[in-house]
């Protein structure tokens, strides 16, 4: 689906470095074309400007600038197009040249394509006037070869010189090269300004073209390698609805998807999604585990991969420098040491989060409902039996039947679950919580851990099941013992017991992590479903993830009071499967009216103003897009309007559209179960016709 933009009419392309030194760049209004672990953000025009933009591959920034002009001539953009994740084209006029009445008569047409290591852009000069015309286009790039931290960091570092090598501008520093050359028009090349320029002469009705390709060599190999576009493991998927938000949304957010894959080198054939464009295209325990999950409708091999890839990493020995333990999941890998803000620096591989253990069993549990081979999910079984171990030892350490988390060594992450930001936990005054630190959402995730690993140990016949459902249960009593606090609204669970296991009494979005999990009863549900259907959470534009009531509520606070989409897909989810589809309905509603705001590519998260103060959702300047958790939401909405639920080993099928009323009719394909194709179509009245296996019971829908 094509979207476009309209340019900006001063014809000005806005500076990208006009922040402070050391500050980490704002995001919101650069374009990104992706094609992990490459990727390039740049001006809306389409230069590369420096600040945050350039050609990035591997964590390293390959060009710093890539500007197209034509000299003496003003250049104005009159739209962009993201024609695909991996494609974006660029239109602008040449005022003024070759013009005989009011209307534009030369464009610059830029379209820019991208592969794993290599950046082409296909350069158009289009002469529809009457008169001929003579231009120089110039050409100018260079690079710093910055590292992804550096740019994060908002440091500056210094521009490397470069050379001319076979007719081609080269820059070079260790094992990296970088190498632009253009196909055609035999540029003059300045080395020493970094230009490469053509003399086009044009008669009337003819263009001129030439490709710019921008190529690295890098002796060190990829941590992670590019998938191959024939290799995406999902069937060709497709939503067409009464509603086209959700129909671009839909569309946007798998293209995004798609190019967000990434193999492990280990086994190729095992894929994961990257966490997300800039900074995060690389392997992230918590993000791949819950994409995979949130995909699972598409099919159970992206869970696979992502189970296996973590699994060969899962952790073996105790480790405070790296967070390292027996059993546990890690957080996030990258080719060399990430430093903090707070001055605290991360190991390339490092552990330091809590609930990355109880995810993986979980989207091992739910893989298997969904289909996955029951032979792959015995091989993982015992990494699963070591997950669980985890739990019960280091996570939680002192003993008390509740997850918890502390910095053993001081230098990590001071918050791990995935509000991780070091403000994101505490009291309502804004006081910050002391470690060690249970959240309320990794109690949920725990009990759903073990009561799934119980249910795999019993269906493969492996001993241990009555012990984990035991600890599920003594887990959600002291759950119900400690966590929950009163206010003039009523009882709610607490974001987190502190150190002094005292209940931290934020509000916050953590509630919808915690329905459907088991973990609560009928009038708990009830409750935390009435809190997030209210304005001080619901901002009408989804969840905010901190109440408006609190003292450091703040709409552009990272994990204070900001929208994340994927923390309101789960609640959506959450609510439908505790059976409250008006509250999960208006959700929904909300997160697809934002949508249209960010061309249906969901940030990671936006600011939580809210419906009732802006009429479309306010960017946060600094949020990653594409981010894989925030696309997959996409499935994961679908996937709650429809009430869809599969038991594989039970042959089952199961639809339950209530959150869907008004939804319809809608035909969505592409889905996988048990791996045979999965069709479903809702019409305006809420009935389901579907064409599944043979092989399951299907109900609350009609075979067509």
């Amino acid at each position: 689906m094509n979207t476009v933009v309209q340019g900006n009419p001063t014809g000005h392309q806005p500076p990208a470095d006009v922040v402070t030194e050391g500050l980490q760049p704002f995001l919101h209004d650069v374009c990104t074309t992706l094609y992990a672990p490459s990727l390039v953000l740049s001006r809306p025009a389409g230069d590369i400007a420096g600040g945050p933009d350039g050609f990035f591959h591997g964590d390293r920034r390959l060009l710093s600038t890539l500007s197209v002009r034509v000299e003496g001539v003003p250049v104005l953009p009159v739209s962009h197009t993201l024609a695909a994740a991996d494609r974006t084209a660029f239109r602008a006029v040449l005022r003024g040249v070759g013009e005989h009445t009011a209307d534009p008569a030369v464009t610059l047409h830029r379209v820019r394509s991208l592969e794993p290591g290599v950046l082409r852009e296909e350069l158009e000069i289009a002469n529809a006037g009457v008169k001929d015309i003579r231009v120089e286009v110039v050409v100018s790039a260079g690079t710093d070869l910055a590292s992804m931290h550096d740019v994060k960091s908002g440091h500056r570092v210094p521009a490397l010189p470069a050379g001319i090598e076979d007719g081609a501008l080269l820059w070079r520093r260790d094992e990296v090269a970088v190498r632009l050359s253009a196909s055609a028009g035999s540029p003059r090349i300045d080395a020493g300004a970094g230009e490469l320029r053509f003399e086009v002469a044009l008669a009337p009705r003819t263009s001129w073209r030439t490709t710019l390709e921008c190529t690295v060599t890098d002796d060190e190999p990829q941590r992670f390698p590019a998938v191959a576009r024939d290799a995406v493991p999902w069937s060709k998927t497709g939503l067409r609805s009464a509603d086209q938000r959700m129909d671009q949304l839909f569309a946007r957010s798998v293209g995004d998807l798609e190019r967000l894959l990434l193999s492990d080198p280990e086994h190729p054939d095992d894929q994961f999604l990257a966490a997300g464009s800039p900074w995060f295209l690389t392997l992230f325990g918590r993000d791949s585990l819950w994409a995979a999950r949130m995909l699972l409708p598409l099919g159970s091999d992206l869970a696979a991969g992502t189970l296996r890839t973590l699994a060969r990493r899962q952790g073996t020995i105790v480790d405070e420098r790296t967070d390292e333990q027996p059993g546990k999941i890690l957080h996030e890998v990258r080719r060399e040491a990430r430093k903090l803000n707070e001055g605290a620096s991360l190991p390339p591989v490092y552990y330091g989060t809590v609930d990355a253990t109880p995810l993986w069993v979980i989207l091992l549990h739910d893989a298997w409902r969904w289909g996955m081979d029951p032979e792959q999910v015995r091989d993982l079984l015992p990494h699963a039996e070591a997950a669980l171990e985890w739990l019960a030892t280091y996570g939680d350490a002192d003993g008390d039947g509740l997850l918890e988390y502390v910095n053993a060594s001081g230098l990590g992450l001071s918050n791990q679950g995935w509000k991780d930001s070091g403000d994101a936990i505490r009291w309502r005054d804004g006081t910050h919580a002391e470690a060690p630190i249970a959240l309320c959402e990794v109690q949920a995730y725990g009990y759903e851990a073990a009561m799934g690993g119980a249910a795999l140990l019993r269906a493969f016949g492996r001993p241990g099941a009555e012990r984990w459902e035991e600890w599920a249960e003594r887990l959600k009593r002291r759950f119900r013992e400690t966590f929950w606090v009163e206010d003039e609204a009523g009882r709610y669970p607490a974001v987190a017991l502190d150190a002094a296991k005292r209940p931290v009494d934020s509000v916050t979005s953590g509630f919808g992590h915690l329905l459907g999990t088991g973990l609560l009863d009928e009038e708990e549900s009830a409750l935390l479903a009435a809190r997030l259907a209210g304005p001080e959470l619901n901002s009408g534009f989804g969840l905010r993830t901190l109440s408006t009531d609190s003292t450091g509520f703040n709409p552009f606070g990272y994990h204070i009071g900001s929208i994340w989409p994927h923390d309101t897909a789960i609640a959506v989810h959450g609510l439908v499967r505790a059976g409250f589809p008006a509250e999960a309905a208006s959700l929904a509603e909300g997160l697809i009216a934002a949508s249209p705001a960010f061309e249906g590519r969901l940030p990671e998260l936006f600011a939580g103003h809210g419906s009732a103060v802006d009429s479309v959702p306010a960017p946060y300047p600094a949020s990653c897009r594409p981010q894989a958790w925030s696309a997959a939401s996409a499935v994961t909405l679908l996937t709650a309007v429809l009430g869809l639920e599969a038991d594989v080993p039970e042959g089952t099928l199961r639809f339950s559209p209530r959150a869907g009323e008004g939804v319809g009719p809608l035909h969505l394909t592409g889905l996988r179960v048990a791996g045979a194709p999965l069709e479903v179509r809702l019409d305006a009245t809420g009935q389901v016709r579907v064409t599944a296996p043979d092989t399951l019971t299907v109900h609350g829908a009609d075979r067509a």
